[in-house]
């Protein structure tokens, strides 16, 4: 008789800002999500103001609570003081896996992770034509794609996840007002994940936007920002994600 596939429990939320007020004020999700997962994955914008006296203060925050392992990606607050490098070391200090254009496996499973840009989706996505600055923002954009694709292209793994912060879809930010779209993600992120197998693909960043959709080749997307997740869910502020693991002795016979 086959043993019962193995589950990991995923646990994903974006968009904490924590800042120099924050103390003890995720200490209920932080104990709640060490109880219910196996796996803490974090969405960016961990920090308000992108300061290492805020990365500090949470990764003692996370080292006190969460016992599991932790992936994460910066948000574009944890670029805000200009200091991101300094905002990952502290956190990988910490023993968080920040990812920024890289791979990692973690019980089994894979991740791939950028912090993602902005541009647009579909036909609206803006094309690098006219002033310099606009070059280089549509530049910037095609660069964390390129990070993403990377990123993917090294995974191995059977179970396979991507981490963004900025939306790579435009249904997980269809009811966020329309002006700011093209500063909420960008359809360029999307065209990696079509290229590659994956169970899923999480992000934040849309505080007030949809709560999952699928890219064009069918892969699920949710939008996990702290806020939308409160507003849904509020007795369980995070997505939890059971993955069934392949059993070593499928893995072995399809080797």
């Amino acid at each position: 008789m086959a043993s019962p596939a193995k589950k990991i429990r995923l646990a994903a939320v974006g968009d904490l800002h924590y800042g120099k007020s924050s103390q003890g004020v995720l200490q209920p999700l932080l104990q709640q999500v060490n109880q219910a997962a196996d796996i803490l994955l974090l969405l960016g914008d961990l920090t308000d103001y992108g300061h290492p006296d805020e990365a500090t203060m949470f990764a003692k925050e996370l080292t006190t609570v969460v016992r599991i392992p932790i992936v994460a990606v910066l948000g574009n607050h944890d670029y805000e003081s200009e200091r991101p490098g300094d905002v990952r070391q502290i956190l990988e200090q910490a023993g968080v896996k920040v990812l920024d254009g890289e791979a990692c496996e973690v019980l089994g499973i894979g991740f791939a992770g950028i912090k993602g840009f902005g541009g647009g989706f579909g036909q609206r996505v803006l094309a690098p034509w006219g002033e310099k600055v606009v070059k280089q923002f549509v530049h910037e954009a095609l660069e964390e794609a390129l990070k993403l694709e990377s990123a993917l292209s090294r995974l191995r793994t059977e179970r396979r996840y991507a981490l963004l912060h900025y939306a790579p879809i435009e249904a997980t930010v269809e009811t966020e007002p329309l002006e700011i779209y093209p500063f909420l993600g960008c359809s360029r992120l999307e065209e990696p994940l079509n290229r590659y197998p994956l169970d899923g693909v999480f992000h934040g960043h849309a505080h007030h936007g949809g709560q999952h959709g699928k890219t064009k080749s069918g892969v699920p997307v949710y939008n996990v920002s702290l806020p939308l997740m409160m507003k849904i869910s509020p007795e369980r502020p995070f997505h939890l994600e059971e993955v069934a693991m392949p059993s070593p002795k499928l893995m072995a016979a399809g080797a």
